[in-house]
Protein backbone atom coordinates (compact mmCIF):
# COMPACT_ATOMS: atom_id res chain seq x y z
CA UNK A 1 0.00 0.00 0.00
CA UNK A 2 1.04 3.70 -0.79
CA UNK A 3 -0.12 6.14 1.29
CA UNK A 4 0.28 9.91 -0.84
CA UNK A 5 -0.15 12.84 2.19
CA UNK A 6 -1.20 16.24 2.36
CA UNK A 7 -0.88 16.85 -1.35
CA UNK A 8 -3.24 19.48 -3.08
CA UNK A 9 -5.46 17.25 -5.22
CA UNK A 10 -5.89 18.35 -8.15
CA UNK A 11 -8.57 17.20 -11.56
CA UNK A 12 -11.54 18.62 -11.69
CA UNK A 13 -11.54 20.70 -8.12
CA UNK A 14 -8.61 20.97 -5.37
CA UNK A 15 -8.36 20.22 -2.10
CA UNK A 16 -5.54 18.84 0.46
CA UNK A 17 -5.93 15.71 1.14
CA UNK A 18 -4.28 12.09 1.09
CA UNK A 19 -4.45 8.99 -1.07
CA UNK A 20 -4.71 5.16 -0.42
CA UNK A 21 -3.27 3.02 -3.02
CA UNK A 22 -3.73 -0.27 -2.51
CA UNK A 23 -2.31 -2.88 -5.48
CA UNK A 24 -2.78 -0.65 -8.86
CA UNK A 25 -5.77 1.17 -7.96
CA UNK A 26 -6.63 4.43 -6.04
CA UNK A 27 -8.56 2.66 -3.39
CA UNK A 28 -9.79 5.67 -1.30
CA UNK A 29 -8.86 9.74 -1.17
CA UNK A 30 -9.87 11.46 1.97
CA UNK A 31 -8.96 14.44 3.97
CA UNK A 32 -6.83 12.39 6.44
CA UNK A 33 -6.36 8.73 6.10
CA UNK A 34 -4.85 7.03 9.11
CA UNK A 35 -1.30 5.17 8.96
CA UNK A 36 -0.60 1.65 9.62
CA UNK A 37 2.81 -0.10 9.20
CA UNK A 38 2.18 -1.77 6.04
CA UNK A 39 2.46 1.40 4.10
CA UNK A 40 4.67 2.82 2.25
CA UNK A 41 4.43 6.81 3.19
CA UNK A 42 5.29 9.66 1.00
CA UNK A 43 4.51 13.09 2.63
CA UNK A 44 3.82 15.85 0.35
CA UNK A 45 2.83 19.02 1.43
CA UNK A 46 2.36 21.83 -0.58
CA UNK A 47 2.70 19.87 -3.37
CA UNK A 48 0.53 18.91 -6.43
CA UNK A 49 -0.78 15.64 -6.94
CA UNK A 50 -2.35 15.26 -10.06
CA UNK A 51 -3.61 12.65 -12.44
CA UNK A 52 -0.47 11.16 -14.19
CA UNK A 53 0.37 13.22 -17.98
CA UNK A 54 -0.82 11.56 -21.10
CA UNK A 55 1.55 12.20 -23.94
CA UNK A 56 -0.07 11.83 -26.89
CA UNK A 57 2.90 12.49 -29.63
CA UNK A 58 6.21 10.83 -28.61
CA UNK A 59 8.68 8.91 -31.19
CA UNK A 60 10.60 6.26 -29.40
CA UNK A 61 12.40 5.15 -32.58
CA UNK A 62 12.42 1.41 -32.01
CA UNK A 63 12.58 -0.60 -33.71
CA UNK A 64 14.74 0.01 -35.91
CA UNK A 65 16.96 3.23 -34.06
CA UNK A 66 16.90 2.56 -30.99
CA UNK A 67 20.54 4.08 -30.66
CA UNK A 68 18.75 7.12 -30.32
CA UNK A 69 15.92 5.99 -28.12
CA UNK A 70 13.95 2.46 -27.13
CA UNK A 71 10.98 1.71 -25.68
CA UNK A 72 12.67 1.54 -22.12
CA UNK A 73 14.65 4.76 -22.29
CA UNK A 74 11.69 7.13 -23.58
CA UNK A 75 9.91 5.08 -21.28
CA UNK A 76 11.92 6.20 -18.20
CA UNK A 77 12.46 9.71 -19.48
CA UNK A 78 8.43 10.03 -19.57
CA UNK A 79 8.56 9.18 -15.98
CA UNK A 80 11.10 11.59 -15.26
CA UNK A 81 9.01 14.17 -16.84
CA UNK A 82 5.40 12.86 -15.17
CA UNK A 83 4.08 10.94 -17.90
CA UNK A 84 2.30 8.13 -16.93
CA UNK A 85 0.95 6.87 -20.65
CA UNK A 86 2.87 7.86 -23.90
CA UNK A 87 1.65 7.12 -27.01
CA UNK A 88 4.00 6.36 -30.03
CA UNK A 89 4.03 7.35 -33.59
CA UNK A 90 4.62 4.77 -35.71
CA UNK A 91 7.15 6.44 -37.84
CA UNK A 92 9.99 3.70 -37.36
CA UNK A 93 11.47 0.91 -39.26
CA UNK A 94 9.45 -1.52 -39.98
CA UNK A 95 6.84 1.25 -39.83
CA UNK A 96 4.25 0.04 -37.57
CA UNK A 97 1.84 -0.63 -40.60
CA UNK A 98 1.00 -4.45 -39.44
CA UNK A 99 -0.06 -6.51 -36.60
CA UNK A 100 3.44 -8.06 -36.46
CA UNK A 101 5.05 -4.42 -35.31
CA UNK A 102 2.32 -3.27 -32.82
CA UNK A 103 2.58 -6.62 -30.80
CA UNK A 104 6.35 -6.13 -30.62
CA UNK A 105 5.79 -2.28 -29.01
CA UNK A 106 3.19 -4.00 -26.87
CA UNK A 107 5.41 -7.16 -25.66
CA UNK A 108 8.41 -4.42 -25.15
CA UNK A 109 6.34 -1.87 -23.39
CA UNK A 110 5.63 -4.69 -20.57
CA UNK A 111 8.53 -4.07 -19.09
CA UNK A 112 8.51 -0.06 -19.50
CA UNK A 113 8.07 1.73 -15.89
CA UNK A 114 5.00 3.19 -17.49
CA UNK A 115 2.29 2.42 -20.22
CA UNK A 116 3.70 2.72 -23.89
CA UNK A 117 0.42 2.19 -26.39
CA UNK A 118 1.18 2.86 -29.98
CA UNK A 119 -0.57 4.23 -32.76
CA UNK A 120 -1.09 2.53 -36.48
CA UNK A 121 0.28 4.19 -39.73
CA UNK A 122 -2.23 5.20 -42.09
CA UNK A 123 -0.53 3.78 -44.88
CA UNK A 124 1.68 1.02 -45.53
CA UNK A 125 5.18 1.96 -45.25
CA UNK A 126 4.05 5.39 -44.69
CA UNK A 127 3.98 6.25 -48.41
CA UNK A 128 1.18 7.55 -49.13
CA UNK A 129 -0.05 5.03 -51.43
CA UNK A 130 -1.79 1.91 -50.09
CA UNK A 131 -4.09 2.36 -46.82
CA UNK A 132 -3.19 -0.35 -44.47
CA UNK A 133 -5.08 -2.69 -42.67
CA UNK A 134 -6.84 -0.49 -39.53
CA UNK A 135 -8.92 -3.45 -38.10
CA UNK A 136 -6.17 -5.74 -37.60
CA UNK A 137 -3.74 -2.86 -36.47
CA UNK A 138 -6.66 -1.99 -33.49
CA UNK A 139 -7.20 -5.77 -33.03
CA UNK A 140 -3.45 -5.99 -32.63
CA UNK A 141 -3.46 -3.14 -30.23
CA UNK A 142 -2.87 0.18 -32.01
CA UNK A 143 -5.06 3.13 -30.29
CA UNK A 144 -5.69 5.21 -33.32
CA UNK A 145 -4.00 5.70 -36.98
CA UNK A 146 -1.55 8.86 -37.96
CA UNK A 147 1.26 9.04 -40.44
CA UNK A 148 2.95 11.30 -38.53
CA UNK A 149 6.62 12.77 -40.25
CA UNK A 150 4.75 11.89 -43.49
CA UNK A 151 1.50 14.46 -44.42
CA UNK A 152 -0.86 12.19 -46.67
CA UNK A 153 -0.86 14.18 -49.46
CA UNK A 154 -3.56 12.71 -51.53
CA UNK A 155 -6.69 13.97 -50.87
CA UNK A 156 -8.84 11.05 -52.50
CA UNK A 157 -6.75 8.18 -50.08
CA UNK A 158 -7.41 10.81 -46.72
CA UNK A 159 -11.14 10.73 -47.77
CA UNK A 160 -11.48 7.13 -47.73
CA UNK A 161 -8.89 6.65 -44.34
CA UNK A 162 -11.16 9.12 -42.64
CA UNK A 163 -14.28 6.99 -43.82
CA UNK A 164 -12.33 3.80 -42.64
CA UNK A 165 -11.06 5.45 -39.19
CA UNK A 166 -15.01 6.11 -38.63
CA UNK A 167 -16.24 3.05 -39.92
CA UNK A 168 -13.96 1.52 -37.02
CA UNK A 169 -14.37 4.26 -34.42
CA UNK A 170 -10.97 5.79 -33.91
CA UNK A 171 -9.05 9.15 -34.24
CA UNK A 172 -7.14 10.03 -37.00
CA UNK A 173 -3.88 12.25 -36.27
CA UNK A 174 -3.04 14.25 -38.87
CA UNK A 175 0.24 15.47 -39.85
CA UNK A 176 -0.76 18.94 -41.84
CA UNK A 177 2.01 19.76 -44.18
CA UNK A 178 1.84 20.45 -48.22
CA UNK A 179 4.76 18.47 -48.71
CA UNK A 180 5.26 19.73 -51.66
CA UNK A 181 5.27 23.27 -50.32
CA UNK A 182 7.14 22.16 -47.24
CA UNK A 183 9.84 20.42 -49.13
CA UNK A 184 12.85 19.26 -46.28
CA UNK A 185 13.83 23.43 -45.46
CA UNK A 186 14.94 23.94 -41.96
CA UNK A 187 12.69 27.06 -40.95
CA UNK A 188 10.07 28.99 -41.20
CA UNK A 189 9.61 30.88 -44.49
CA UNK A 190 9.99 34.64 -42.60
CA UNK A 191 12.31 37.33 -41.88
CA UNK A 192 14.99 34.67 -40.41
CA UNK A 193 14.99 32.38 -43.67
CA UNK A 194 15.43 35.41 -45.47
CA UNK A 195 18.56 36.75 -43.02
CA UNK A 196 19.90 33.31 -43.84
CA UNK A 197 19.42 33.29 -47.25
CA UNK A 198 17.23 29.89 -46.99
CA UNK A 199 14.43 28.43 -48.45
CA UNK A 200 11.62 28.59 -45.77
CA UNK A 201 8.33 26.64 -44.57
CA UNK A 202 5.48 28.52 -45.03
CA UNK A 203 3.05 28.91 -42.43
CA UNK A 204 -0.10 28.55 -45.39
CA UNK A 205 1.60 25.00 -46.46
CA UNK A 206 0.28 23.73 -42.78
CA UNK A 207 -3.16 25.73 -42.76
CA UNK A 208 -3.51 24.48 -46.11
CA UNK A 209 -3.87 21.34 -44.72
CA UNK A 210 -5.62 21.92 -41.73
CA UNK A 211 -8.20 23.19 -43.84
CA UNK A 212 -8.47 20.36 -46.12
CA UNK A 213 -8.71 17.66 -43.62
CA UNK A 214 -11.02 19.74 -41.65
CA UNK A 215 -13.58 19.51 -44.48
CA UNK A 216 -13.17 15.91 -44.88
CA UNK A 217 -13.68 14.86 -41.27
CA UNK A 218 -16.85 17.28 -41.87
CA UNK A 219 -18.02 15.46 -44.54
CA UNK A 220 -17.45 11.63 -43.39
CA UNK A 221 -18.26 12.71 -39.99
CA UNK A 222 -14.62 11.17 -38.73
CA UNK A 223 -12.76 12.06 -35.65
CA UNK A 224 -10.31 13.87 -36.55
CA UNK A 225 -6.90 15.24 -34.09
CA UNK A 226 -4.52 17.69 -35.82
CA UNK A 227 -0.87 17.08 -34.27
CA UNK A 228 1.63 19.77 -33.55
CA UNK A 229 -0.25 23.27 -34.31
CA UNK A 230 2.02 26.01 -35.20
CA UNK A 231 0.36 28.40 -37.03
CA UNK A 232 -2.14 31.61 -35.95
CA UNK A 233 -4.04 30.24 -39.08
CA UNK A 234 -3.99 26.43 -38.23
CA UNK A 235 -5.69 27.95 -35.16
CA UNK A 236 -8.36 30.07 -36.61
CA UNK A 237 -8.84 27.08 -39.34
CA UNK A 238 -9.89 24.73 -35.96
CA UNK A 239 -11.42 27.26 -34.20
CA UNK A 240 -14.37 27.97 -37.05
CA UNK A 241 -14.15 24.12 -37.28
CA UNK A 242 -15.28 23.33 -33.83
CA UNK A 243 -18.19 25.89 -34.37
CA UNK A 244 -19.77 24.56 -37.41
CA UNK A 245 -19.64 21.25 -35.70
CA UNK A 246 -16.85 19.35 -36.85
CA UNK A 247 -15.45 16.29 -34.42
CA UNK A 248 -11.83 17.69 -34.12
CA UNK A 249 -9.28 18.37 -31.69
CA UNK A 250 -5.80 19.66 -31.85
CA UNK A 251 -2.76 19.57 -29.93
CA UNK A 252 0.34 21.79 -29.89
CA UNK A 253 3.76 21.60 -27.65
CA UNK A 254 5.97 23.52 -25.42
CA UNK A 255 8.27 24.92 -28.15
CA UNK A 256 5.14 26.64 -30.48
CA UNK A 257 3.70 28.41 -27.42
CA UNK A 258 7.82 29.90 -25.79
CA UNK A 259 9.81 29.92 -28.89
CA UNK A 260 9.82 31.52 -32.24
CA UNK A 261 12.12 31.29 -34.96
CA UNK A 262 14.65 33.34 -33.75
CA UNK A 263 15.99 30.88 -31.82
CA UNK A 264 17.70 29.46 -34.71
CA UNK A 265 19.73 32.40 -35.00
CA UNK A 266 20.74 31.32 -31.58
CA UNK A 267 20.85 27.38 -31.36
CA UNK A 268 21.55 26.63 -35.13
CA UNK A 269 20.09 22.79 -35.61
CA UNK A 270 18.74 22.56 -32.08
CA UNK A 271 16.08 24.96 -32.61
CA UNK A 272 15.44 23.11 -36.01
CA UNK A 273 11.56 21.26 -35.77
CA UNK A 274 9.14 20.06 -37.98
CA UNK A 275 6.85 21.93 -38.10
CA UNK A 276 9.44 24.88 -37.71
CA UNK A 277 9.41 27.21 -35.13
CA UNK A 278 7.62 30.36 -36.23
CA UNK A 279 6.87 33.95 -35.73
CA UNK A 280 5.63 35.47 -32.39
CA UNK A 281 2.77 36.20 -33.88
CA UNK A 282 1.94 33.09 -34.27
CA UNK A 283 2.96 32.00 -30.91
CA UNK A 284 0.46 34.40 -29.31
CA UNK A 285 -1.90 33.02 -31.73
CA UNK A 286 -1.13 29.37 -29.83
CA UNK A 287 -1.42 30.27 -26.64
CA UNK A 288 -4.95 32.08 -27.27
CA UNK A 289 -5.77 28.82 -28.93
CA UNK A 290 -4.49 27.31 -25.84
CA UNK A 291 -6.51 29.79 -23.69
CA UNK A 292 -9.83 29.99 -25.02
CA UNK A 293 -10.37 25.89 -25.54
CA UNK A 294 -9.66 25.70 -29.17
CA UNK A 295 -6.39 23.74 -28.72
CA UNK A 296 -7.32 20.57 -26.59
CA UNK A 297 -3.65 19.61 -25.79
CA UNK A 298 -0.23 19.60 -25.13
CA UNK A 299 2.18 16.78 -26.22
CA UNK A 300 5.81 17.18 -26.43
CA UNK A 301 6.44 15.57 -30.34
CA UNK A 302 9.51 13.90 -28.20
CA UNK A 303 12.25 13.59 -31.30
CA UNK A 304 15.42 12.35 -30.18
CA UNK A 305 18.76 12.72 -32.33
CA UNK A 306 21.81 11.65 -31.81
CA UNK A 307 24.44 14.86 -30.94
CA UNK A 308 26.17 14.19 -34.33
CA UNK A 309 23.18 14.37 -36.50
CA UNK A 310 22.47 18.28 -34.57
CA UNK A 311 25.92 18.55 -35.11
CA UNK A 312 25.17 18.99 -38.92
CA UNK A 313 24.78 22.02 -40.72
CA UNK A 314 21.16 23.72 -40.46
CA UNK A 315 19.94 22.32 -44.10
CA UNK A 316 21.35 18.97 -42.79
CA UNK A 317 20.35 17.96 -39.47
CA UNK A 318 17.02 15.81 -38.69
CA UNK A 319 14.10 17.98 -37.66
CA UNK A 320 13.06 17.34 -33.64
CA UNK A 321 13.91 17.71 -29.69
CA UNK A 322 13.13 15.98 -26.82
CA UNK A 323 10.57 17.15 -24.24
CA UNK A 324 9.35 14.21 -21.93
CA UNK A 325 11.16 15.66 -19.10
CA UNK A 326 10.70 19.19 -19.91
CA UNK A 327 7.12 19.74 -21.41
CA UNK A 328 5.00 19.64 -18.26
CA UNK A 329 7.70 22.89 -16.35
CA UNK A 330 7.74 24.71 -19.20
CA UNK A 331 4.39 24.72 -19.49
CA UNK A 332 4.12 25.84 -15.82
CA UNK A 333 6.68 28.42 -16.83
CA UNK A 334 5.21 29.71 -19.60
CA UNK A 335 1.46 29.41 -18.77
CA UNK A 336 0.73 28.97 -14.97
CA UNK A 337 3.62 31.86 -14.05
CA UNK A 338 2.38 34.16 -16.25
CA UNK A 339 -0.94 33.64 -15.06
CA UNK A 340 -2.46 32.39 -18.59
CA UNK A 341 -3.82 29.07 -17.60
CA UNK A 342 -4.61 27.63 -14.01
CA UNK A 343 -3.14 24.36 -12.84
CA UNK A 344 -6.53 22.40 -13.55
CA UNK A 345 -6.40 24.09 -16.86
CA UNK A 346 -2.61 22.44 -17.65
CA UNK A 347 -3.97 19.04 -16.14
CA UNK A 348 -6.79 19.14 -18.53
CA UNK A 349 -4.12 20.14 -21.99
CA UNK A 350 -1.59 17.64 -20.36
CA UNK A 351 -3.78 14.58 -19.11
CA UNK A 352 -8.06 14.47 -18.93
CA UNK A 353 -8.19 16.22 -22.54
CA UNK A 354 -5.99 13.57 -24.12
CA UNK A 355 -7.14 10.46 -22.48
CA UNK A 356 -10.32 11.76 -23.59
CA UNK A 357 -9.78 12.56 -27.31
CA UNK A 358 -8.05 8.72 -27.41
CA UNK A 359 -10.73 7.03 -25.35
CA UNK A 360 -8.24 5.29 -23.38
CA UNK A 361 -8.50 4.89 -19.15
CA UNK A 362 -6.38 7.66 -17.83
CA UNK A 363 -6.70 11.33 -17.26
CA UNK A 364 -8.30 10.75 -14.03
CA UNK A 365 -7.58 10.82 -10.32
CA UNK A 366 -10.80 9.43 -8.61
CA UNK A 367 -11.42 6.27 -6.44
CA UNK A 368 -11.32 3.19 -8.25
CA UNK A 369 -9.31 4.20 -11.26
CA UNK A 370 -5.89 3.46 -12.14
CA UNK A 371 -3.13 4.82 -9.80
CA UNK A 372 -1.30 7.32 -12.16
CA UNK A 373 -0.31 9.80 -10.50
CA UNK A 374 2.14 12.91 -10.66
CA UNK A 375 3.14 15.19 -7.82
CA UNK A 376 4.96 18.29 -8.59
CA UNK A 377 5.75 21.36 -6.97
CA UNK A 378 4.68 24.27 -9.21
CA UNK A 379 7.21 26.66 -7.84
CA UNK A 380 10.14 25.44 -7.68
CA UNK A 381 12.75 26.29 -9.79
CA UNK A 382 15.53 24.38 -11.67
CA UNK A 383 18.21 24.72 -14.79
CA UNK A 384 17.64 22.25 -17.35
CA UNK A 385 21.00 20.39 -17.80
CA UNK A 386 21.00 17.97 -20.35
CA UNK A 387 23.41 15.84 -19.06
CA UNK A 388 20.90 15.02 -16.36
CA UNK A 389 17.81 13.63 -18.39
CA UNK A 390 16.80 9.95 -18.61
CA UNK A 391 16.69 10.09 -22.95
CA UNK A 392 19.43 8.61 -25.03
CA UNK A 393 19.49 12.07 -27.04
CA UNK A 394 20.30 15.65 -25.67
CA UNK A 395 18.89 17.78 -28.54
CA UNK A 396 16.82 20.20 -26.71
CA UNK A 397 17.22 23.67 -27.25
CA UNK A 398 15.83 24.85 -23.43
CA UNK A 399 19.56 23.80 -22.10
CA UNK A 400 20.57 26.13 -19.66
CA UNK A 401 17.26 27.55 -18.95
CA UNK A 402 15.92 28.53 -15.68
CA UNK A 403 12.37 26.54 -15.41
CA UNK A 404 9.43 27.06 -12.58
CA UNK A 405 8.11 23.51 -11.99
CA UNK A 406 9.27 20.36 -11.06
CA UNK A 407 8.30 16.61 -11.20
CA UNK A 408 8.69 15.09 -7.83
CA UNK A 409 7.56 11.45 -7.89
CA UNK A 410 5.68 9.83 -10.64
CA UNK A 411 3.61 6.41 -9.56
CA UNK A 412 2.47 4.57 -12.19
CA UNK A 413 -0.07 1.60 -11.98
CA UNK A 414 0.36 1.90 -7.97
CA UNK A 415 4.36 1.85 -7.65
CA UNK A 416 6.51 4.57 -7.82
CA UNK A 417 8.66 4.41 -10.59
CA UNK A 418 10.23 8.03 -10.56
CA UNK A 419 11.48 10.23 -7.48
CA UNK A 420 13.55 13.32 -7.55
CA UNK A 421 17.04 12.51 -6.77
CA UNK A 422 17.39 13.36 -2.68
CA UNK A 423 13.64 13.11 -2.06
CA UNK A 424 13.51 10.68 0.53
CA UNK A 425 10.80 7.61 0.56
CA UNK A 426 10.54 5.60 3.72
CA UNK A 427 10.24 1.69 3.25
CA UNK A 428 7.21 0.02 4.08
Amino acid sequence: MLLIRGGRVYGTSSQTADILVVGDRVARISEEIPETGEMTVVDVPGLVVAPGLVDMHVHFRDPGFQDKEDILSGASAAAAGGVTTCCCMPNTSPVVDNAEVVRYVAEKAKKAPVRVLTYGAVTMGQKGRELADFSKLISAGAIAMSDDGNPVQSAELMHRAMLLAHECGIVLISHCEDAEMAENHAVNEGAVSRALGLPGRPAIAEEIMVARDAMLAAATGAKLHIAHVSTAGSVDIIRKAKAAGVAITAETCPQYFTLTEDEVFRQGALARVNPPLRSESDVQAVICGLTDGTIDAIATDHAPHSAKEKELPLTESPSGMIGLETSLSITLTSLYHTGKLSIDEIVALMSVNPAQILDIDAGTLRVGDMADIVIFNPDEEWTVDPSQLKSKSRNTPFAGMKLRGKVKYTVARGEIVYREFGTFVPSS
